[in-house]
C-alpha cells in the first residue's frame, strides 16, 4: 500500500478526472472502471479491510462536510461528495447560459442513459425505472395509483414513515379501503416473529402489503423478501419503502421479490438533494395511474410517471456522478464499513451504565442507523446536550404512534473513528451527569 500522502495525492488526481469528464470510463480508458484503476495503480486499495485507514481517509477528504458540528444525522439526508457537487454546479451554470436550450435540448437528453445506469445499479430493466424526487413521490405514485376499491385491505405498520401513513389514510378516507395496522415490538432479531406479524394479518381481502425495508426511526431491517414470498403465495402485491436500504445494503431490487419500490437517492447514494427513483415491475406498470396527469395514463411505459414539467435538470444529471462514486467504494465494502462504524460506537456505548440500545446489533437486522437512550433523560435532552456542548448533530426520535423513542445516530462513509470516539465520550459524560 502506498503511504497516505501518496495515496491521497493519486486518488485526488483520479477524482479530478471524474469531475472533468463527468463519467468514469473516459478518465481511465474504455475498459477500466474507477475501482479497477485504483487496484491497478494502488495495490491493496480495493481490499475489503475495514482498517484500511488510507482508503477511508481519502473517502473522508472527498467530502466537504464541516467538522463543526460533527454530522451524525446522515439518516435524514446525506451530503454529496465534492465531485457530485462540482458536476451539479457545472450543469447549473450551463443551464443559466440558455435555460430552455440547455435544459431541454442538452441535459434532458441524458435521462435515458441515466435511467439505464440506475437500472444496472438496481439490477432491473431500464423500462422499470422512473426518475423522480424522493421516496415520498415514488411511493405516493403507487399508493394513489393502485386500483383499490372500498373494502380492499392494505397491511402496514405503525412504524412506517409518516408521509406514507398519511397517504394511506387519505386513500382510506377518500375510497373506503381498509387499513390493517401492525404494531411491531422493536427492536427485534427474530425473523419468524416479524414475518408472522405480517402474515397473520393477511385475509382474502388483502390486496397489498406495505413493507418498510429499514425502519427510519431506529434502523430495524425487516425481512422483506420472506414477507413478500408469503404475500405472493396468497396473490397479494408488495410495495417496499427502500428509502434507507438502497445502496446502503448490498442487494438488487429483484432480491426483495417486490412489485413496487421507491427510494431517495439523496440518502445513501449521496446524490443531489431532491433526487429519487421509482421501480415498478414491468407487467404492473399499465395498472398504476400516474400521480400527475399524462396523455396515456394506462400506458405500459414507465415514463408516464415522469410528467413533472420543468424540474431540476442539473440535480438529475449529477446523479450519474454519484453512481460513479458509489462504484468507487463498492457495494459490499460500503455496507461493511457502515455496519462497522455503527458497531464501533454502539458496542462501546451499550457498556456505559444507564445507556440502552433500541436497535438490534445483529447484522441481519441493522446497519448504519441505530437508536439509544439514557436513563432519566428524554431524547430531546440528550440530543440537545450532544449538540450544545459537544457539537454533535444527531436526531431526537419520539414517534408516539409506533412507540419508538431515543436519539438516532447515523454515520456515513466519511465519518471517522475519531469522531465516533468523541460521540462515545460525550454519551458517557452525559449519562454520568444524568445520574447526579
Amino acid at each position: 500500500m502506498a503511504d497516505r500522502r501518496t495515496f491521497v495525492k493519486q486518488a485526488g488526481t483520479i477524482a479530478g478526472g471524474l469531475t472533468l469528464a463527468g463519467l468514469v470510463a473516459p478518465a481511465f480508458g474504455k475498459d477500466m472502471s474507477f475501482a479497477d484503476f485504483l487496484q491497478h495503480n494502488i495495490p491493496g486499495a480495493m481490499d475489503t479491510n475495514m482498517n484500511d485507514d488510507d482508503f477511508w481517509n481519502w473517502v473522508k477528504e472527498s467530502y466537504t462536510v464541516s467538522n463543526t458540528p460533527i454530522n451524525l444525522n446522515n439518516g435524514g439526508v446525506s451530503p454529496q461528495p465534492r465531485v457530485v457537487q462540482e458536476m451539479h454546479e457545472k450543469y447549473l451554470a450551463m443551464c443559466n447560459e440558455g435555460p430552455s436550450y440547455y435544459m431541454w435540448r442538452i441535459l434532458d437528453q441524458g435521462r435515458e442513459p441515466l435511467r439505464t445506469k440506475l437500472s444496472t445499479l438496481a439490477g432491473v430493466s431500464a423500462d422499470e425505472i422512473a426518475i423522480n424526487r424522493n421516496t415520498t413521490e415514488a411511493l405516493n405514485t403507487v399508493i394513489f395509483g393502485l386500483n383499490l376499491k372500498a373494502g380492499d385491505e392494505v397491511v402496514l405498520t405503525k412504524q412506517d414513515y409518516p408521509n406514507m401513513i398519511n397517504a394511506w389514510k387519505q386513500r382510506e378516507k377518500r375510497d373506503g379501503i381498509k387499513l390493517v395496522w401492525l404494531d411491531l415490538q422493536l427492536p427485534s432479531d427474530d425473523e419468524n416473529y416479524l414475518v408472522k406479524q405480517f402474515t397473520s394479518a393477511f385475509t382474502d381481502r388483502t390486496k397489498l402489503v406495505h413493507i418498510t425495508h429499514m425502519i427510519n426511526w431506529n434502523g430495524q431491517i425487516l425481512p422483506a423478501k420472506a414477507i413478500a414470498r408469503k404475500a405472493h403465495e396468497r396473490g397479494i402485491e408488495v410495495l417496499v419503502d427502500g428509502a434507507h436500504t438502497f445502496v446502503h445494503l448490498e442487494y438488487n431490487i429483484p432480491d426483495l421479490e417486490c412489485d413496487y419500490f421507491g427510494t431517495s437517492l439523496h440518502k445513501w447514494l449521496c446524490a443531489p438533494f431532491g433526487s429519487g427513483m421509482l421501480y415498478i415491475k414491468k407487467d404492473k406498470i399499465k395498472n398504476i395511474w400516474p400521480l400527475l396527469g399524462n396523455d396515456n395514463p394506462n400506458s405500459e411505459d414507465i415514463r408516464k410517471f415522469e410528467s413533472l414539467g420543468t424540474r431540476s435538470f442539473p440535480s438529475e444529471m449529477a446523479i450519474s456522478t454519484a453512481v460513479d462514486f458509489h462504484y468507487t467504494i463498492g457495494a459490499k465494502r460500503k455496507e461493511a464499513r457502515l455496519r462497522f462504524l455503527k458497531n464501533y460506537w454502539a458496542e462501546k456505548a451499550i457498556k456505559i451504565p444507564g445507556v440502552k440500545m433500541a436497535t438490534s446489533l445483529k447484522p441481519e437486522f441493522s446497519c448504519a442507523l441505530a437508536l439509544f437512550n439514557i436513563d432519566g433523560m428524554t431524547p430531546g435532552e440528550v440530543e440537545g446536550a450532544l449538540l450544545s456542548k459537544y457539537k454533535i448533530h444527531t436526531s431526537p426520535t419520539n414517534w408516539e404512534l409506533g412507540n419508538i423513542h431515543g436519539v438516532r445516530v447515523t454515520p456515513n462513509v466519511y465519518t471517522s473513528i475519531r469522531e465516533l470516539d468523541i460521540l462515545v465520550n460525550a454519551i458517557e459524560e452525559i449519562a454520568h451527569k444524568g445520574k447526579q
